[in-house]
């Protein structure tokens, strides 16, 4: 090996950019051939390093996430879905929401692709270098319950803001107690106009009450989630189950 190619390896090393070792030969040969300035090979190995370095923080993002699949924005079926707006979710997508710390709110029955556009709108957050946390609503109560009863409700809180994105799956599926109410009415005030959130719901607003218990809790809630939000509205018939026969037992 050259001693030009030892200090490359020596310094790759110490700057802890392992790819430049990986390819700073091939591009070499080809900045030859190519006829490539001193800059403009340079910026070629730099460029490399910086793609596969995000590229690689993308999936440590995502797998951070703790999502339930890899569903993104690209595999949603919208003619199965036609009242999701595609431009809308295209602009979803490019994360601007989070910046200006705004939720999205996913209503509608079960299998109409809540989850899906949730996790979608979540690995693109994360793809863009932001921190993401998913759980169902109950799973967010029972961590919040945890830190409440060690004394390290505030802390948690704290923490949980430092991710500009959290995804509240489920929303309506099993009620909550005063308790549980309380805590998530907590959650939800912590992050209002700091950091977003996404939830998917299959009650209506108007059923929230039933949710949380009393009527009241849930129309604070919901005034401080919608104040700076999008809110889409699913219809129709289960995703899940578009292929499924109903099989009739035979006459005995």
């Amino acid at each position: 090996m050259s001693e030009p190619a030892k200090s490359i390896e020596y310094y790759a090393r110490a700057l802890r950019a392992p790819r430049i070792t990986d390819g700073y030969r091939a591009l070499g040969d080809r900045a030859r051939e190519a006829g490539w300035s001193h800059e403009e090979y340079l910026a070629a190995v730099l460029s490399r390093e910086v793609a596969e370095r995000e590229a690689s923080g993308a999936a440590l993002r995502i797998r951070a996430a703790r999502f339930p699949g890899a569903k993104t924005i690209e595999e949603f079926n919208f003619d199965h879905q036609p009242a999701a707006d595609r431009n809308l979710v295209a602009h979803l997508g490019t994360g601007v929401f989070l910046e200006e710390a705004k939720n999205v709110v996913l209503l509608g029955p079960p299998g109409t692709g809540k989850t899906h556009l949730a996790v979608g709108i979540g690995i693109k957050a994360a793809r863009t270098g932001h921190r993401v946390l998913f759980d169902t609503a109950t799973g967010w109560v029972a961590r919040l319950a945890e830190a409440h009863e060690g004394g390290r409700l505030p802390q948690e809180l704290t923490k949980l803001r430092r991710y500009k994105l959290l995804i509240v799956d489920e929303v309506g599926y099993i009620p909550f107690d005063q308790d549980s109410a309380n805590l998530f009415f907590q959650l939800v005030s912590s992050r209002y106009e700091h950091a977003s959130l996404v939830l998917t719901s299959n009650l209506a607003f108007s059923r929230w009450g039933e949710v949380f218990g009393d009527a009241t809790v849930a129309s604070a809630m919901i005034d401080r989630i919608v104040h700076h939000a999008e809110v889409l509205n699913l219809t129709g018939s289960s995703y899940r189950l578009r292929n499924r026969t109903t099989t009739r037992p035979q006459a005995q």
